[in-house]
């Protein structure tokens, strides 16, 4: 019986808690955008995962101005990127949802007015 090997099939399958998909994705959000902005929180990830696929959503704050749609791209291929090669997961869909835009301009108001 120990020595006997066992057929892939019939050994069972991994599975990975959503939250965990969650947090790989949350990470490649903030390495895509290289960090957090000041004053800022760090992005946060709600996922659907169903037979291998996970569906993700990205909450994300950025620095204004900049170029809003080539961050979000670069979070989109990230998550894509890190989900499928810690996870083993496709991941067809990333929706990114800019929560707020952090403004250099107002960040200096602020400062002098402190």
């Amino acid at each position: 019986m120990a020595g006997e090997r066992v057929a892939a099939a019939e050994r069972g399958a991994t599975t990975i808690a959503d939250r965990v998909v969650a947090k790989i994705a949350a990470q490649a959000a903030r390495e895509a955008l290289g960090g957090v902005p000041d004053g800022g929180t760090a992005p946060h990830a709600g996922v659907l995962v169903n037979h291998g696929v996970a569906r993700v959503r990205i909450g994300v704050e950025l620095d204004y101005p900049s170029d809003i749609g080539a961050q979000c791209g670069a979070v989109r291929h990230r998550v894509v990127q890190r989900v499928h090669a810690l996870a083993g997961m496709e991941v067809p869909e990333v929706v990114v949802r800019v929560e707020q835009l952090h403004s250099v301009h107002t960040r200096a108001a602020q400062g002098r007015t402190q």
